[in-house]
């Protein structure tokens, strides 16, 4: 089963011709290119005509793919490349974080389901919101280190930062994420940190 062989031996097979091995890398990567996408896009229908321009463009440029390096941080690239293209064309402009207005407030509801599962559920709900809450390059950082679990040195590749750049922008982004986690959630946000 070809799922079960690395990204570089997908990638050999598909370069050979064999078309289901790209289907496998696709599959294996589509979840988190598309998360990246919305982190820039913020709209669901950008985010997936995004994710499908970044694999006709890797499919495109396969053989060029240098195999020492990871095929996610290669991938991920072109993801970012693609989406910043994509928001120069649709000239999106991004709100200063500064902008109260443009915050949304969110209600801490109780529930009676089973605590842990909702505390978890809520924890990621309030997470994730206040990640789409930061501006787009704070997000990329912040979800390539935590959710892509990439090091600073394959986000430093990723986004074509020096690697100290990206250590003090990821500093930064996580002192805004904790900021627009204090604002919405007030007294909760020092059991989630």
């Amino acid at each position: 089963m070809q799922s079960k062989l690395s990204d570089i031996e997908l990638i050999e097979q598909t370069l050979a011709g064999n078309q289901s091995a790209y289907a496998d890398l696709v599959k294996r990567h589509q979840r988190f290119v598309f998360t990246l996408a919305m982190r820039f896009s913020k709209s669901r229908e950008d985010a997936e005509e995004i994710a499908q321009d970044c694999f006709i463009k890797a499919y495109r440029s396969l053989a060029s793919y240098n195999a020492q390096a990871k095929f996610s941080t290669w991938l991920y690239t072109i993801v970012y490349n693609t989406a910043m293209t994509f928001l120069r064309k649709k000239r999106i402009a991004t709100d200063s974080i500064d902008e109260e207005g443009t915050f949304i407030q969110i209600e801490n509801r109780e529930s009676a389901y089973d605590a842990d599962n909702v505390e978890n559920k809520s924890r990621s709900f309030y997470l994730n919101q206040a990640i789409e809450q930061l501006l787009p390059d704070d997000a990329t950082i912040i979800t390539l280190f935590y959710k892509g679990e990439q090091s600073l040195e394959e986000i430093a590749q990723t986004l074509g930062m020096e690697t100290n750049t990206v250590k003090v922008k990821l500093f930064r982004a996580r002192q805004r994420l904790k900021d627009k986690l204090e604002r919405n959630l007030k007294h909760e946000v020092k059991e989630l940190i």
